[in-house]
């Protein structure tokens, strides 16, 4: 078959979902389905590297004052894999952008393995950089359940991208120790073989995108928006005042995702610090933190509902009151009481949730198909980098001052969110389709 007839194919196939709901429909539930299982994997790979990689480090270095650089190097590979991730999905599809993001996490992890095993530092921090890639796509993923879903469907369909990655997130950790005691059985370093793990599970997702994201339900988007738009053959006019909300909304829904993600990793950081000076064990603070990832996800389809039926606005206000309580509850939780620092936890995990998937809708509303990828990979660049920062930051004030002061300090900060809501809204919504 030759490329013009290649071409023309592709067109009439696009042109039978344009002309069809019902095929819309039907490719929107399969989607979701593959987001599904390319998070479960995603989410495996994404945990299992993370739980071990400060130990790797440690273990290759033989100190533990460089053990907080794998982190680092991850945070920035996510970031600017976010980028390159929202770049190629804007140009080429959801499923490609996705699918190589995907593929590149999985090739940094062989990378960590190679390095642990011919115990080469810098192929170890290069690798790391790679990895982070994977983590990034993980988070990016949500977004690909949204191109074709309604506007009351958008939320929902982001809340089950993320309750999907919690199957993978938790599995990833508890087969850290089987995956050791394989690592060790084919003669490589037991700390590498989460590694391992990751590299399989990252490769796993992305070829699944790769191979079962077709057609293309960002191009299928683009597509049906072209069409609306050549119908109804919209003035220029009235595009001019789209855009000027889109760049409200934009600021709005960035500033949310921003603020929640900066306020949750700086007191999240510092709860197990704070917690071993008061006494408490691994055991303990891994318990917290469980109870705290738990109510970062686990939450997602009701919230995602609620965001759909109630509003993107009431549940963005909600997470700020909610995670000012979490502030005020760590701040004024006696340090050996646990009861209490886990309440504070994961209220601190679901203001998250809300300020999340309450963003992402935001953003997406605020989008079209000319840029909607693409600005979706910009922001959560931002994101990436201010829960970086807010792990930096978080440190800083509590060796100054103390933990209560950082607690109540990132409950304040977040009610920030709720003059850039009104002003967002002071200008007449317009939903984008």
């Amino acid at each position: 078959m030759s490329y013009k007839q290649d071409k023309s194919a592709a067109i009439n196939k696009l042109q039978n979902y344009i002309d069809s709901p019902e095929k819309q429909e039907a490719l929107y539930r399969r989607t979701l389905v593959i987001v599904v299982l390319s998070q479960i994997f995603g989410g495996a790979g994404l945990a299992a590297g993370i739980t071990v990689g400060a130990l790797l480090a440690q273990d290759m270095l033989g100190t533990d004052s460089f053990s907080g650089v794998p982190t680092a190097l991850f945070t920035l590979g996510s970031a600017g894999a976010a980028l390159l991730v929202g770049r190629l999905s804007q140009r080429f599809g959801r499923g490609s952008g996705l699918a190589a993001g995907f593929l590149a996490g999985g090739i940094g992890a062989i990378g960590v393995v190679v390095s642990a095993i011919t115990n080469n530092i810098l192929l170890l921090f290069v690798s790391l950089l790679i990895y982070g890639s994977g983590g990034a796509t993980n988070l990016q993923a949500r977004y690909a359940g949204t191109d074709l879903a309604s506007p009351k469907q958008r939320a929902t369909a982001i809340s089950i991208a993320m309750v999907s990655t919690t199957f993978g997130a938790v599995a990833g950790p508890n087969l850290v120790d089987v995956m050791g005691r394989f690592a060790t059985k084919i003669g490589v370093p037991a700390l590498s073989g989460p590694f391992i793990l990751a590299a399989a599970t990252y490769i796993l997702a992305g070829l699944v995108l790769l191979v079962l994201m077709r057609p293309d339900p960002l191009i299928v988007a683009k597509a049906i928006a072209d069409e609306k738009r050549k119908n109804k053959n919209i003035l220029s006019e009235s595009n001019t005042n789209t855009l000027t909300f889109n760049k409200r909304g934009i600021i709005a829904a960035a500033t949310l995702m921003v603020l929640t993600q900066l306020v949750m990793v700086a007191i999240m950081t510092m709860t197990p610090v704070h917690m071993g000076e008061h006494g408490h064990g691994l055991r303990e603070v891994g318990m917290i933190i469980g109870f705290h990832v738990g109510a970062m996800y686990l939450p997602s389809l009701l919230t995602g509902i609620l965001v759909d039926k109630i509003g993107r606005t009431f549940m963005a206000i909600a997470a700020g009151v909610t995670l000012l309580s979490a502030g005020i509850l760590a701040a004024m939780a006696p340090g050996e009481s646990i009861i209490l620092l886990t309440l504070a936890l994961i209220l601190l995990g679901l203001g998250w949730n809300f300020g999340l998937i309450s963003g992402t809708a935001m953003l997406v509303d605020s989008t079209n198909h000319t840029n909607r990828a693409k600005m979706q990979g910009t922001v959560d660049v931002m994101v990436a980098l201010s829960g970086a920062s807010g792990g930096l930051l978080s440190g800083v004030i509590v060796a100054n001052s103390s933990y209560a002061t950082l607690s109540i300090a990132g409950g304040i900060l977040s009610l920030l969110l709720i003059p850039v809501l009104i002003w967002s809204s002071t200008m007449k919504i317009k939903v984008h389709a």
